[in-house]
């Protein structure tokens, strides 16, 4: 249950999945939902072990039937239950509507709603399942509402958080705030970004026991990432190691006033095990940059021709951090733009290229949600709306491999399923995080790692390393430097 899968399903695909496993592995509905019953009982002894009066909340779906169900198998085992119903018996399914039939066999614990739920150790929402597309109003939003005033009372969903979009885990309207959400058969992608984050608490997992051969049938429309896929990655030096095996990283970055994103970008590349690592910067500061790490080659450029050398002599660049959009900014930015060079854009570098739009393949892009917005000319909201397709359309345009970052940070390639991170922690919403990941995936490109495999194990060990940071001293007031020492032994992880 705690284990999750790596392969992430649109709602449409779990449907296809509930198809298969009825049609072709003869599994009847009743009997998953009756499964799945099975499973919601066992993750409320998991997590509330003490819980003796339970509230279920139904709506009159599939979903509502996975409620009536458990209801039926925890009245049969001595929980004191109500269940508070929402939806119309005529236009229940049979499933639905016999898992009921069931319930009141055993019970008189069904209720209609009347704007209020009675005491409960532990409430069950199973209002809504994985095919809600459209915002929550009348009595639902208001029985969202009621479930989410009685906090602090812990709150299992079944499927989804009923009011998240289960593909783009956007909030329709209301939604609840669960504190497990306890998902069966497929996995869905919208719980794990846009604003599901916020909504989901712990996430759980249960197959119901289908065949692996259904899953073989529908191809996972996004994957999540795990370290364990990149180890290869992160194997043992030979002996005879030298530096210029591993690359010569070149930042560019740092307008005046603005030196420490270069600095913070440039040791994130060294620490992951860029062999040289360079920084381009402005002439004003060029000579104090490398104070507190003299490792690092720092340049001062007074203007566009003196980068060329350095460009050069550099086998990857990453430009962006603290780059600023000044005339000397946008001049090192057109050198950049004309070189060949694979290369990470970041921050001021993707601003500057929303102006004059190019594509390219070899290419990391790496923007939040406000420059992706600039970058599709479109709002932050509208890319939070739905991160999948803006990562899609920010490939399409620009080429190379995206990194929208943000909780649940994306990977894609144009090729293979779309990439999840489900690491990270909400310490990582300071300035210079950025700045760090920048120098992260640059320094493994630097390494020889491909476009996309930089990007994903880049991702993974920035988020990672903030983890290890905020359990050493917290999630408030972590600064990005402050994940330096742990990407360091991430990238020296023997497993």
């Amino acid at each position: 249950m705690l284990n999750l899968p790596h392969e992430l399903f649109s709602a449409e695909q779990t449907r296809e999945l509930d198809r298969l496993v009825i049609e072709h592995h003869h599994i009847p509905g009743a009997q998953l939902m009756a499964r799945a019953g099975a499973a919601a009982l066992k993750a409320l002894k998991y997590f509330w072990p003490q819980a003796k009066q339970i509230v279920v909340v139904c709506g009159g779906g599939n979903n509502g039937g996975d409620g009536y169900e458990l209801a039926r198998q925890a009245v049969l085992d001595n929980y004191q239950v109500s269940l508070i119903e929402l939806g119309k018996v005529e236009k229940m399914s049979e499933e639905t509507r016999a898992a009921r039939d069931a319930l009141n066999a055993v019970a008189d614990v069904i209720h209609p709603f009347e704007n209020s739920l009675p005491h409960a150790d532990v409430i069950v929402d199973t209002l809504f399942g994985t095919g809600l597309d459209r915002d929550v109003e009348g009595r639902y939003a208001k029985a969202i509402q009621t479930i989410d005033a009685h906090y602090p009372t812990p709150v299992l969903s079944l499927d989804v958080p009923s009011g998240i979009h289960a593909d783009t885990g956007k909030a329709l309207g209301s939604a609840v705030s669960a504190s497990v959400t306890l998902s069966f058969i497929g996995l869905n992608k919208g719980l794990f970004t846009g604003d599901a984050p916020d909504y989901c608490g712990q996430i759980c997992f249960d197959s119901l026991e289908i065949p692996a051969e259904a899953y073989q049938a529908v191809q996972a429309d996004a994957l999540r990432l795990d370290l364990s896929q990149y180890r290869h990655l992160l194997s043992p030096r030979p002996r005879t190691a030298h530096k210029g095996a591993y690359g010569h990283l070149l930042v560019i970055g740092g307008d005046n006033g603005m030196p420490g994103a270069a600095r913070v970008a440039a040791e994130a590349g060294a620490r992951v095990g860029s062999g040289l690592t360079s920084v381009a910067t402005h002439y004003a500061h060029s000579a104090i940059l490398n104070q507190a790490r003299p490792e690092l080659m720092c340049h001062g450029i007074e203007q566009a021709d003196d980068l060329a050398p350095l460009v050069e002599k550099a086998s990857v660049l990453a430009i962006g951090p603290g780059l600023g959009q000044s005339s000397w900014s946008q001049s090192l930015h057109k050198v950049i733009m004309a070189s060949e060079q694979s290369m990470v854009v970041d921050a001021d570098a993707l601003n500057l290229l929303s102006h004059t739009p190019q594509k390219r393949d070899n290419w990391i892009l790496t923007p939040h949600p406000g420059e992706a917005g600039r970058l599709l000319a479109c709002s932050s909201s509208e890319i939070q709306a739905n991160r999948f397709e803006a990562v899609k359309a920010l490939q399409q345009r620009y080429g190379g491999v995206i990194v929208l970052k943000g909780a649940g940070t994306l990977i894609y390639d144009g090729q293979s399923p779309v990439k999840l991170c489900t690491a990270g922690n909400p310490g990582m919403a300071s300035g210079g995080m950025g700045d760090a990941l920048t120098g992260v995936i640059a320094g493994l490109l630097a390494q020889k790692l491909s476009l996309a495999d930089a990007a994903c194990l880049g991702v993974l060990l920035h988020a990672m390393a903030a983890d290890k940071a905020a359990e050493a001293s917290g999630e408030r007031g972590m600064l990005a430097m402050d994940l330096m020492p742990h990407l360091r032994q991430l990238v020296n992880l023997r497993y």
